[in-house]
């Protein structure tokens, strides 16, 4: 392929794109930090700044960001925009962060027990949690961004398949919410929200890395160059199904051994009923606090998780070459122990003769961000189909 150069159209667009990346991450900037962070003069930051004013996209402020020297005020991202409702749901709850037009959180965070054992009762729960919503903001405009686990579609708003749903249809999210209720509606997988939250709000995030979500299955989510991979059929992220065990257990997937039948919590449940089947079910978290406790059955699986979920990691790892992972989900109360059985599985790699893993430490960690901030990265896919944002 011939390589072709970048004319000022392109470098334009380039300069607009990052300016704007720069914005919806920290918010407010004045022109000397927005040059500083940019690499680029002030005169350029002038022209790109007058023209990202004059297109609307970016606001004036008289606030300052620096009591030194002189100072004509500071930039901000507009506020008068449409406001998203983020939502993470599951057919047994449904987790909202509201924000405004600039993505800062208003209101509290909340999680809302339901049981939908259809899809028209889910639909009916994420409507009630919209309306309910929308009184208390009666004057602003709320559309939806929407985080469910499974394979989704986020294009169509499809999801294809919801394990914990007791449905096995694809169910339209986005089609059949635009329609009732009159706003726009983005929908993606859980980690694709937890990635996305990474990557706009956690400023040690690199340009490449996972995020893995250990709970009830476990599936992850890769940044490479910046942007979430999603692969063609939208199916990237699906470390819960490669095979660890060709002859175990079979997986809902309907093929055998896959680390979700060997590391995820629905797994530990299932154990804890085949050694008492007399027994009521155990939630996760009783089971979790029994790991607390010592019990020892129950501290002896989890080491095997880690052991497993360090194999998988591995592959993937060394396949990607990505070296900074975040942790996700409940089976993070498994604490240290459990991180550093993962990291030992991970912590060599062959092809690098400086072995950066181990001199530099393995960068594998527990995500800092708190589940409000979690739930509120759904609400960057808006910024993500914004060319000149993401």
């Amino acid at each position: 392929m011939k390589p072709v150069g970048l004319n000022n159209l392109q470098v334009r667009k380039h300069n607009k794109a990052l300016f704007m990346s720069l914005m919806w991450r920290h918010k407010q900037l004045s022109k000397s930090q927005l040059a500083l962070l940019s690499g680029l003069t002030i005169p350029a930051t002038s022209k790109i700044l007058q023209a990202l004013l004059d297109e609307g996209k970016l606001q004036h402020s008289k606030a300052l960001m620096s009591a030194r020297g002189n100072s004509n005020g500071s930039f901000q991202l507009p506020s008068n925009g449409a406001w998203t409702l983020c939502l993470c749901v599951k057919p047994s709850s449904i987790e909202r962060q509201l924000a405004d037009a600039q993505l800062v959180a208003q209101g509290e965070f909340e999680q809302v027990a339901i049981k939908a054992e259809t899809p028209e009762a889910l639909l009916s729960e994420i409507e009630a949690v919209w309306r309910k919503t929308c009184k208390q903001w009666p004057k602003r405009r709320i559309n939806l961004a929407l985080a469910v686990h499974g394979q989704v579609d986020p294009v169509t708003g499809v999801s294809q398949h919801m394990p914990q749903a007791a449905w096995k249809t694809p169910l339209q999210l986005k089609f059949l919410l635009e329609e009732k209720l009159g706003v726009e509606v983005r929908v993606d997988n859980d980690c694709v929200m937890l990635a996305l939250a990474e990557k706009w709000l956690n400023r040690n995030a690199l340009s490449e890395f996972c995020v893995i979500n250990v709970d009830y299955g476990i599936g992850s989510s890769f940044v490479i160059n910046g942007e979430i991979f999603r692969g063609n059929l939208y199916g990237s992220g699906q470390i819960g199904h490669t095979i660890i065990e060709p002859n175990g257990q079979r997986c809902s997937c309907g093929r055998q051994g896959c680390l979700e039948t060997v590391a995820s919590l629905s797994t530990l449940k299932q154990a804890a009923h085949q050694r008492d089947p007399e027994a009521p079910q155990p939630s996760s978290t009783q089971l979790l606090q029994a790991w607390q406790a010592g019990e020892p059955w129950i501290v002896a699986w989890a080491q095997r998780a880690a052991e497993a979920i360090g194999m998988s990691l591995y592959n993937f790892l060394n396949t990607l070459n990505i070296n900074q992972i975040w942790l996700y989900g409940r089976s993070c109360t498994f604490g240290d122990s459990w991180l550093q059985t993962i990291v030992r599985q991970i912590d060599f790699n062959p092809f690098d003769p400086r072995d950066a893993l181990k001199s530099k430490g393995t960068n594998v960690h527990f995500g800092q961000l708190d589940r409000a901030r979690q739930v509120l990265g759904i609400g960057y896919l808006y910024v993500e189909a914004e060319p000149s944002a993401a």
